[in-house]
C-alpha cells in the first residue's frame, strides 16, 4: 500500500499534533472502526438528511483509516497484530456501509437495497480477503498527475459524493455489479499458474 496518497498528505499535520498525546494507533483504528458503522447505520436510516450525515461521517473515518497507519511509522509503534486489526476493521467499515447504504434504499427499492448493499460488500470483503488475506496482488498506488497518489481504496471517497448527488441508486447498482466481478477477476487470474 501507498503510504503517501493525498489523503494521507491531508491527515499527517493532525497525525503529528496528536502524537505527542499518546494516542495509539490501534485507538484510531477503533474510532475508525465505531465511525464506519456509525455512518453505516446513518445510511440505513434512509431519507435525505441521515444519509448526508452518514457521508459525512463516512469521510472522517476515511480520514482514520489512514491516520492510524501513519501515527504507527510517525511514532515506531507499528505491529503485525496493529495491521492485521487496521485492514480488518476498514474492511468492516466499508463492508457495513455499503448494506447501509442498501438499506437506506428499501423505501426505493424494497427488498432489492439491502440485496445489492449485502453483494457490494460481499464483493469489498471478497477483494479485501484476496488482497490482504490470500495476497493475490499487491495494492499500489496509481500517480494520474505529477506528485499526486491514490490507491484504489481511496476511490472509496466517492461513496459519499455519490450519496451527497443524490445517486446512491446507482452507486450502489454499479458496486453490486464490479466488486464482485473485480473479486472474480481477481480470483481467477491468482488461481492461473505462473
Amino acid at each position: 500500500m501507498s503510504v503517501n496518497t493525498l489523503i494521507h498528505r491531508i491527515v499527517r499535520p493532525a497525525v503529528r499534533a496528536i502524537a505527542p498525546l499518546g494516542v495509539t494507533p490501534n485507538q484510531i483504528t477503533t474510532l475508525r472502526l465505531v465511525t464506519g458503522v456509525v455512518a453505516a447505520g446513518a445510511f440505513a436510516v434512509g431519507g435525505g438528511v441521515w444519509p448526508a450525515i452518514g457521508g459525512a461521517i463516512f469521510v472522517f473515518s476515511m480520514l482514520l483509516d489512514r491516520a492510524d497507519g501513519e501515527l504507527a511509522r510517525q511514532t515506531g509503534q507499528s505491529s503485525p497484530f496493529g495491521y492485521r486489526y487496521d485492514i480488518a476493521s476498514d474492511c468492516a467499515a466499508n463492508v457495513v456501509a455499503m448494506v447501509g447504504i442498501g438499506i437506506g434504499l428499501h423505501d426505493t427499492l424494497g427488498l432489492a437495497g439491502p440485496v445489492l448493499g449485502a453483494v457490494a460488500g460481499a464483493g469489498i470483503g471478497a477483494l479485501f480477503w484476496q488482497l490482504f488475506g490470500l495476497r493475490l496482488a499487491q495494492p499500489r498506488g496509481y500517480e494520474p498527475w505529477p506528485g499526486l497518489v491514490v490507491d484504489p481504496d481511496d476511490a472509496l471517497i466517492l461513496v459519499p459524493v455519490f450519496v451527497w448527488a443524490g445517486a446512491a441508486l446507482p452507486m450502489i447498482v454499479a458496486a453490486a455489479v464490479i466488486t464482485p466481478l473485480a473479486a472474480l477477476w481477481l480470483g481467477l487470474r491468482g488461481a492461473q499458474p505462473s
